[in-house]
């Protein structure tokens, strides 16, 4: 189901297989090795036969080699020796206390599960390794495949029943980490609606850490993505181990302290509310849980994160292996302020020229175009254009939107349904429900069953009909509820539990066949802000929507949080208008547009209300961002001021990857008792080229010079002018190689 899954090329014979290659296997110790980047991963069969972690870090000698794994001791009688190794992929028996991979329930009422190595296979860039019950036939395939250029590891399972009666699986994750005993320091992120991206760090302790979305997506108040610090690790110092998991669905990361102080991290399926029957000869495969480490601090975490995203998971790259990359993001306009749902030809029509104006490549019409969608009361799931609207179709539009030079995008809510509406008048089953039960409504909407092969169907056939009757380059996919009621009835009461599997299987295989039908056009995955970002989505969608909140001070901290775990290729960042609908809080365009321009740019703003000063300032910065985008949304990024932790100062720094031109970004809050901002010095520069300063917007202090070294610019670094003061400032510099 998913793309990262490796194929099996070849069976190896049980030897010593040299570690230039992506993974080996020392038939003599039985201990396989991953190696890519700077990274080592090494596992390997104990004597009773199960999968034991043994190291994860920087890169060891090819010639050093591991003694066969060792079990680590019991602890008193009260916690067996099976419970203090670290396993690859614990099953839950022989008495397991600490998190398990997998739990199940046979028929037969027995629920004990003890899975040892069976055989391998090595594959392109990894190992495929089976394990089995120790005398059931139940598999487990564990999927490994290390990176060559930056060492990030792709993990997941397949568990497969042989039995000849049906299984339950009550729990499954897609892998399992470990890490020695140390002082660790977990990052995550967390938030809410409008209020997402919020970098959370605390120390670990005994105990467990859950960090989980139940919501049958993946959630505003959390996001799948952890980091572990080891010790006095900070933003560019430091071990790091770090992990994302791809599933857009329920999902559960557990980071656990164990017995012997090691530090353990299963993520996967979220377990609540769950049980997923297996008939005989039925596989399930997990998601996809990726890990990275770096010896660079939480910033070279991000970076090593960044540039796999961008080169093996976000759709549309160009080339191949490290060098494949999307193109940069179209600068875009969205109606959506200036309309809201009140829309027209002709008002459209007007936007587009507007924006055409400001020099903007994307026009993209929201809400209120379809069905009899005047609020949000009515209208979703019937996705017919709206005759009153626009009555000759959107092809009159589109064509005017082509003429002023840009391409042309729509919003849709596929996977929902107003029940003022034909669909639900026609098919109220087709919504998650519990028969009998109330439909608990949200935003006056429910959530279609995509789970259903007529609903999937359904979906699939209207956007494929809208694609192909109209020049459509980019779809803006929202999803403004959770689940609630989560009933199938379709199924057998054991079986409906299978929904929240089903549905997010459902949703990718739509989003796959679009990309097959229409190969061209783009993705964005919006719910309600950030609710559903992940490295599931992003292997479909090109781009997110990380909040609804657009103030661009409270995006500072936001967009901070979002580039731990997510490049700012796909970050999409808006300039809207003033005072900002959430708090009411005033600030520059420049200000605006300068936040925004961290990442992918948008405007949003009702631009036909902007004076003549504020058109030309947007689009002189646009002209701007178009000359350094390339490095911003797709360089390394450093984070040179934090905005967290009530900063008056923040800025951040992208280098691009030949090292040729860098950009920087400066923002005070507030400056207090005459305090100036901090001098900036640059990293990831070459120390021996010399480097241009260009003010973009904004200027440097005096003594500054025009042209100097990198190494003058990292060392030295330059100051700001004596004017760069007051509340709500921005300034932006560009550094360009001689």
């Amino acid at each position: 189901m998913l793309k990262a899954f490796s194929c099996a090329v070849a069976l190896l014979a049980a030897s010593v297989i040299s570690v230039a290659q992506p993974a080996s296997f020392d038939s003599a110790s039985k201990v396989f090795r991953l190696d890519g980047g700077n990274v080592s991963y090494v596992f390997g069969v104990n004597a009773r036969g199960e999968l034991q972690q043994l190291y994860w870090g920087g890169r060891i000698g090819a010639k050093d080699a591991f003694p066969q794994a060792k079990p680590m001791p019991e602890w008193a009688s009260f916690d067996s020796s099976y419970t203090t190794t670290p396993q690859e992929y614990a099953g839950w028996g022989a008495g397991l206390f600490v998190e398990p991979a997998l739990k199940v329930s046979f028929a037969d009422g027995n629920r004990d599960l003890v899975l040892h190595y069976e055989s391998h296979t090595m594959t392109a860039n990894g190992v495929d390794v089976v394990l089995k019950d120790i005398n059931r036939p139940v598999y487990v395939t564990l999927h490994y495949s290390m990176d060559a250029a930056n060492g990030m590891l792709t993990r997941s399972a397949t568990i497969e029943n042989r039995e000849e009666k049906p299984i339950t699986i009550e729990q499954a994750a897609a892998a399992a980490w470990a890490l020695p005993p140390a002082h660790y320091t977990l990052n995550y992120l967390t938030g809410r609606w409008a209020g997402e991206w919020t970098l959370t760090q605390e120390a670990v302790h005994p105990g467990a850490r859950v960090i989980e979305s139940r919501r049958g997506t993946t959630g505003h108040q959390a996001n799948p993505w952890f980091a572990l610090q080891a010790g006095a690790a900070d933003e560019n110092h430091g071990e790091v181990w770090f992990g994302a998991l791809a599933w857009s669905g329920s999902w559960r990361i557990t980071v656990e302290q164990d017995q012997l102080d090691e530090v353990r991290v299963t993520g996967g399926f979220n377990p609540f509310d769950f049980g997923y029957v297996l008939h005989a000869g039925e596989k399930l495969e997990t998601p996809v849980f990726y890990g990275g480490y770096s010896a660079h601090g939480l910033g070279g975490a991000s970076r090593l994160l960044h540039h796999y995203e961008i080169a093996h998971i976000l759709p549309h790259r160009i080339g191949t292996g490290e060098d494949a990359a999307p193109k940069p993001r179209p600068v875009i306009y969205n109606s959506w302020e200036a309309t809201e749902m009140n829309v027209t030809e002709a008002g459209q029509e007007a936007l587009a020229e507007k924006a055409a104006a400001l020099g903007v490549d994307r026009f993209v019409m929201d809400d209120g175009w379809f069905g009899q969608r005047k609020t949000d009361h009515a209208g979703l799931g019937d996705w017919y254009v709206n005759p009153e609207k626009f009555p000759h179709g959107l092809k009159p539009l589109i064509d005017k939107v082509h003429s002023l030079g840009m391409d042309f995008g729509l919003w849709v809510e596929p996977e929902m349904v107003n029940p003022d509406s034909d669909l639900y008048r026609k098919h109220p089953d087709w919504v998650l429900n519990f028969p009998g039960r109330p439909r608990s409504e949200q935003r006056n909407q429910l959530v279609l069953n995509l789970a259903r092969p007529d609903v999937r169907e359904y979906v699939l056939g209207f956007l494929d009909k809208l694609l192909t009757e109209n020049d459509i380059a980019f779809l803006k996919w929202d999803y403004n509820r959770n689940w609630s009621e989560p009933g199938w009835d379709q199924l057998p009461p054991d079986e409906q539990k299978k929904v929240y599997v089903a549905f997010i299987q459902n949703l990718y295989w739509i989003l796959d066949e679009l990309h097959k039908r229409h190969p061209k056009v783009e993705l964005e995955s919006c719910s309600g802000g950030g609710g559903r970002v992940d490295l599931g989505i992003l292997e479909y969608a090109d781009e997110v929507w990380p909040s609804d909140n657009t103030d661009p001070f409270d995006r500072l901290t936001q967009q901070d949080g979002f580039t731990y775990a997510y490049t700012p290729q796909v970050m999409m960042a808006w300039v809207t208008d003033v005072p900002h609908w959430l708090n009411l809080r005033t600030t520059s365009l420049e200000y605006r547009m300068l936040s925004s321009m961290q990442g992918s740019l948008g405007i949003g703003a009702n631009i036909a209300k902007w004076n003549d000063e504020e058109t030309a300032t947007a689009k002189r910065l646009i002209a701007e961002y178009h000359k350094v985008q390339p490095t911003i949304v797709q360089g390394d990024l450093y984070r040179l001021i934090s905005p967290r932790n009530g900063s008056e100062f923040s800025a951040t720094q992208t280098v691009n990857k030949d090292k040729s031109q860098s950009v920087v970004f400066a923002f005070i809050h507030s400056t207090q008792e005459g305090r100036l901002f901090p001098r900036l010095k640059l990293e990831g520069l070459d120390p021996k080229a010399e480097y241009t300063l260009t003010a973009i917007e904004g200027k440097a202090g005096p003594q500054t010079p025009a042209t100097a070294s990198g190494a003058w610019w990292m060392h030295h670094g330059f100051d700001m002018d004596m004017m760069f003061r007051g509340d709500f400032k921005a300034a932006a510099f560009r550094l360009d190689r001689k």
